[in-house]
Protein backbone atom coordinates (compact mmCIF):
# COMPACT_ATOMS: atom_id res chain seq x y z
CA UNK A 1 0.00 0.00 0.00
CA UNK A 2 0.92 3.63 -0.34
CA UNK A 3 0.84 6.10 2.56
CA UNK A 4 -1.17 9.27 2.00
CA UNK A 5 -1.20 12.56 3.92
CA UNK A 6 -3.71 15.30 3.11
CA UNK A 7 -3.34 18.99 3.89
CA UNK A 8 -4.87 22.31 2.97
CA UNK A 9 -8.27 22.14 4.61
CA UNK A 10 -9.73 24.96 6.63
CA UNK A 11 -12.56 27.40 7.10
CA UNK A 12 -13.64 29.49 4.12
CA UNK A 13 -16.62 31.65 3.23
CA UNK A 14 -19.05 30.60 0.55
CA UNK A 15 -17.68 31.57 -2.85
CA UNK A 16 -14.11 31.17 -1.72
CA UNK A 17 -11.42 28.71 -2.73
CA UNK A 18 -9.20 26.10 -1.15
CA UNK A 19 -6.50 23.85 -2.54
CA UNK A 20 -6.08 20.44 -0.96
CA UNK A 21 -2.86 18.50 -1.30
CA UNK A 22 -2.18 14.81 -0.87
CA UNK A 23 1.40 13.62 -0.51
CA UNK A 24 2.13 9.96 -1.19
CA UNK A 25 4.98 7.74 -0.10
CA UNK A 26 5.89 4.10 0.03
CA UNK A 27 5.18 2.84 -3.46
CA UNK A 28 5.50 4.00 -7.06
CA UNK A 29 3.02 6.85 -7.20
CA UNK A 30 2.43 6.61 -10.95
CA UNK A 31 1.09 3.06 -10.50
CA UNK A 32 -2.01 4.46 -8.82
CA UNK A 33 -5.10 6.26 -9.90
CA UNK A 34 -5.84 8.91 -7.28
CA UNK A 35 -9.20 9.94 -5.96
CA UNK A 36 -10.75 12.44 -3.59
CA UNK A 37 -13.78 11.57 -1.50
CA UNK A 38 -15.66 13.49 1.18
CA UNK A 39 -17.76 12.61 4.16
CA UNK A 40 -20.01 14.39 6.62
CA UNK A 41 -21.23 12.92 9.94
CA UNK A 42 -23.97 10.39 9.46
CA UNK A 43 -23.45 10.09 5.74
CA UNK A 44 -21.52 7.70 3.56
CA UNK A 45 -18.22 8.74 2.07
CA UNK A 46 -18.94 10.07 -1.41
CA UNK A 47 -16.91 10.40 -4.54
CA UNK A 48 -15.61 13.85 -5.50
CA UNK A 49 -12.99 13.42 -8.22
CA UNK A 50 -10.41 11.07 -9.62
CA UNK A 51 -7.40 11.30 -11.91
CA UNK A 52 -5.75 8.56 -13.93
CA UNK A 53 -2.21 7.29 -13.48
CA UNK A 54 -0.49 9.87 -15.68
CA UNK A 55 -3.17 12.53 -15.31
CA UNK A 56 -4.65 12.39 -18.78
CA UNK A 57 -8.16 11.46 -17.64
CA UNK A 58 -10.36 12.88 -14.88
CA UNK A 59 -13.87 12.26 -13.57
CA UNK A 60 -15.87 14.57 -11.32
CA UNK A 61 -19.04 14.20 -9.30
CA UNK A 62 -21.86 16.21 -10.84
CA UNK A 63 -22.07 18.32 -7.68
CA UNK A 64 -18.55 19.71 -8.16
CA UNK A 65 -18.20 19.69 -11.94
CA UNK A 66 -17.06 23.08 -13.21
CA UNK A 67 -15.94 24.21 -9.74
CA UNK A 68 -13.27 21.67 -8.75
CA UNK A 69 -10.21 20.51 -10.62
CA UNK A 70 -7.85 17.64 -9.86
CA UNK A 71 -4.23 17.43 -10.89
CA UNK A 72 -1.12 15.42 -10.06
CA UNK A 73 2.63 15.60 -10.38
CA UNK A 74 4.22 12.16 -10.43
CA UNK A 75 7.68 13.65 -9.91
CA UNK A 76 6.48 15.10 -6.61
CA UNK A 77 4.23 12.18 -5.59
CA UNK A 78 1.42 14.66 -5.02
CA UNK A 79 -2.18 15.11 -6.10
CA UNK A 80 -4.16 18.30 -5.64
CA UNK A 81 -7.81 19.21 -5.47
CA UNK A 82 -8.49 22.83 -6.37
CA UNK A 83 -11.88 23.86 -5.06
CA UNK A 84 -13.43 27.10 -6.30
CA UNK A 85 -16.83 28.71 -5.76
CA UNK A 86 -17.24 26.75 -2.58
CA UNK A 87 -20.68 26.18 -1.14
CA UNK A 88 -21.78 25.28 2.41
CA UNK A 89 -22.77 21.84 1.12
CA UNK A 90 -19.11 21.22 0.24
CA UNK A 91 -18.37 21.06 3.97
CA UNK A 92 -16.92 17.76 5.13
CA UNK A 93 -13.85 15.67 5.70
CA UNK A 94 -11.91 15.26 2.46
CA UNK A 95 -10.00 12.05 1.92
CA UNK A 96 -7.35 11.19 -0.61
CA UNK A 97 -7.25 7.61 -1.90
CA UNK A 98 -5.03 5.49 -4.13
CA UNK A 99 -6.17 2.56 -6.21
CA UNK A 100 -5.14 0.37 -9.11
CA UNK A 101 -8.31 1.18 -11.04
CA UNK A 102 -9.42 4.53 -12.43
CA UNK A 103 -12.81 4.57 -10.78
CA UNK A 104 -15.40 6.59 -8.90
CA UNK A 105 -16.15 3.70 -6.54
CA UNK A 106 -14.74 3.51 -3.00
CA UNK A 107 -14.26 -0.24 -3.33
CA UNK A 108 -11.58 0.28 -5.99
CA UNK A 109 -9.31 2.24 -3.63
CA UNK A 110 -7.21 0.41 -1.06
CA UNK A 111 -5.08 3.16 0.47
CA UNK A 112 -6.62 6.10 2.29
CA UNK A 113 -5.34 9.18 4.04
CA UNK A 114 -6.53 10.46 7.42
CA UNK A 115 -8.52 13.29 5.88
CA UNK A 116 -8.56 17.05 6.10
CA UNK A 117 -11.57 19.09 7.21
CA UNK A 118 -13.17 21.67 4.93
CA UNK A 119 -15.78 23.99 6.39
CA UNK A 120 -17.64 26.46 4.19
CA UNK A 121 -19.61 29.13 6.00
CA UNK A 122 -22.63 30.84 4.48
Amino acid sequence: QVQLVESGGGLVQAGGSLRLSCAASGRTFSNYAMGWFRQTPGKEREFVATISWIGNFTIFADSVKGRFTISRDNTKNTVWLQMNSLKPEDTGGYYCAAGSRFSRHKRDYDSWGQGTQVTVSS
